[in-house]
């Protein structure tokens, strides 16, 4: 409403609006799903070691679908940079404190998850650029992929009968909280940020980009829980900044 005096985006074609809503439904409502469950099996470092392969899929979908081709800079840029996540990623050990998720059949359930939350990602992602071929803004595009994602998970939370329980969260004031920031920060700046992206860039370079989250985490760590960063993160960061920069000189 702010942005284009519209509460609802107008003037959508049919087919973009179609490739929005499989965008929300499949890489937020479904692709973000499968992610979460990957984090309660296998830890955040492992999950987001295995997530890397996003930007690949990226890649791969959006060559398939948009023709898309990737120049040897670009390959070597996204090889570089998700080799420096990789290596930031993989410095602890794994160590799951939940012991109902210890036997190696869960181990694999979760890995299983964690590929595909990414490749959910990726297709949403491709998906998002495909509905916005003719022009449409990130910011409207966003909307209607938020809107799509939202209705498929109540629709699940229906149909699993866990609207009470949900409800009942709500009484945990400061998890809200949290979720309410967490969500303005992610599904809102962040998703509208990649829709921007996307428009602009190749979806492979995008999302190899947007895989540096584990490498921006590392300041934060620092000044919120003033843990020290060893040299192989730091070498791991400088690595996938090479790789951004990479991209971008290519």
């Amino acid at each position: 409403m702010v942005t284009t005096g519209n509460l609802i985006p107008f003037k959508i074609c049919s087919y973009a609006c179609l490739y929005l809503a499989l965008s929300g439904i499949i890489g937020l409502a479904i692709g973000d799903s499968f992610l979460f469950r990957a984090f309660v099996i296998l830890g955040t470092r492992l999950t987001l070691l295995i997530f890397t392969i996003s930007p690949i899929i990226a890649a791969i979908a959006a060559w398939i679908m948009l023709g898309e081709i990737l120049g040897l800079s670009a390959i070597l840029g996204i090889a570089v940079t998700l080799a420096g996540v990789a290596w930031v990623t993989a410095e602890r050990s794994y160590q799951n404190s939940m012991t109902q998720y210890a036997d190696k059949g869960s181990k694999t359930f979760g890995i299983i998850m964690a590929v595909l939350g990414a490749a959910g990602q990726a297709v949403g992602l491709v998906l998002a650029k495909a509905g916005m071929a003719d022009g449409l803004a990130p910011l409207p595009a966003t909307f209607v992929r938020m809107v799509s994602a939202g209705l498929a998970i109540w629709m699940f939370s229906l149909l699993r009968r866990d609207i009470k329980e949900t409800f009942a969260k709500f009484k945990d004031k400061k998890a809200l909280l949290l979720a309410a920031c967490g969500s303005i920060c992610g599904p809102f700046l962040g998703v509208w940020m990649s829709l921007v992206a996307v428009k602009n860039t190749e979806a492979g370079i995008a999302a190899a980009i947007m895989a540096t989250v584990p490498v921006l985490v590392i300041p934060l760590v620092i000044i919120v829980y003033k843990e020290k960063v060893s040299v192989r993160a730091v070498f791991g960061a400088v690595l996938a900044s090479a790789g951004v920069i990479i991209l971008f000189i290519g």
